[in-house]
């Protein structure tokens, strides 16, 4: 309890203050080439403005994302000097090499990678990984915990596209519920990309059903919304991830509602340093804001790893960090602490918090 305290207040010292050591090098990996250019262009902006911010120095390392190539990234991040490493985009890039890193006792911290054979493999070898994005068990909780909360009254419905997403997730809610004593009205799988719905609002209108839950992307949840609404149908939708996507051809229609990512530009924290990015020509999209709260979480734990006697890795586990993205901690698993979906309601063309706050 003592060390938690210690770290807490430790991390809001820089890593350049005189009480504590030099910052750390830092591997940014991240890809240079190819589809995903972009993405890892995202990323590199993101954590070259927090290094440069903060005194850093970064090491660029370019991730191909192919089969085998972990072992080769890991020596590279290594040659380079690099006390941590951050970005890791493709689960390829860690494949062979987190044993490589660990034996350096280097700790890597991936903004993108769910796999979650790379999280059990680490558990079980005891690697320094740590990972930023969520765990592909997150969404179905956070779908569970608001159902429960905000339908446990309702007659709701569980509908799915028949894709193994969709199917997954649906049968992992349903059975979450009903071990919780809520059971839907109505279960169905519907025929994705349809130009209308009509025949299953009726369905779900006969079945009594006010609330659904649909596992499909975005055109057929709006489909549904516009069907229900033609046939003066009253649903309440809920949908997952996949609803934070394009809005065509079919606008989704106001007060559907999601479990996603929120943008992170929008939260508080990432105010003003989005106003410096964009004043910079950088706009704070994807990958960047994460990128640039990664650096920051090494940056901070370094500092309190330094002043306590502790290696860095066990330090970036134990230490609490305020970041643009909003706190960062991980759990004894080396996940995130905090589930980061969150429940957004699509109005005025956005997704926004629900005008009753709901987390």
């Amino acid at each position: 309890m003592l060390r938690r305290i210690l770290l807490s207040v430790l991390v809001g010292l820089s890593p350049a203050s005189p009480a504590l050591a030099e910052g750390p090098k830092i591997a940014l990996v991240a890809p240079q080439t190819g589809p995903f250019a972009i993405l890892g262009t995202q990323m590199r902006e993101g954590a070259t403005f927090a290094a440069r911010r903060q005194g850093l120095e970064l090491a660029v390392i370019d991730e191909t994302c192919e089969a085998g190539s972990g072992p080769a990234i890991a020596h590279q991040i290594r040659e380079s000097g690099a006390k941590a490493a951050v970005g890791f985009l493709c689960s390829e890039s860690l494949d062979g090499g987190l044993v490589v890193l660990a034996e350096a006792g280097i700790p890597a911290l991936s903004l993108s990678v769910r796999w979650k054979g790379v999280r059990e493999d680490a558990i079980k070898n005891g690697w320094p990984f740590y990972r930023m994005a969520p765990a592909t068990e997150d969404e179905a909780q956070k779908l569970a915990e608001v159902i429960l909360r905000d339908w446990s009254g309702d007659a709701f419905a569980l509908i799915e596209d028949g894709t193994i997403h969709g199917r997954e997730l649906a049968e992992t809610l349903r059975n979450s519920l009903e071990e919780r004593g809520l059971k839907p009205v109505f279960t169905d799988t519907f025929r994705p990309g349809q130009e209308q719905q009509v025949a299953l609002v009726r369905r779900l209108k006969k079945a009594g059903a006010t609330h659904v839950f649909v596992g499909g992307d975005r055109n057929d949840v709006a489909i549904i919304a516009r069907d229900a609404a033609a046939e003066s149908i009253p649903l309440t939708l809920l949908g997952g991830e996949s609803l934070n996507a394009a809005d065509r051809p079919v606008p989704l229609a106001d007060g559907v509602r999601a479990v996603i990512l929120p943008d992170q530009q929008d939260q508080p924290a990432a105010k003003e340093v989005a106003a410096e990015l964009k004043a910079a020509g950088v706009e704070p999209e994807g990958y960047v804001l994460p990128a640039y709260a990664a650096v920051t979480v090494v940056a901070q734990a370094a500092g309190a790893a330094a002043a306590l006697g502790m290696p860095l890795a066990q330090a970036i586990g134990e230490t609490h960090v305020d970041t643009v993205i909003g706190p960062i901690a991980f759990d004894e698993d080396h996940e995130l602490s905090e589930n980061p979906y969150r429940l957004m309601e699509w109005r005025g063309g956005r997704f926004v918090e629900p005008s009753a706050p709901a987390q």
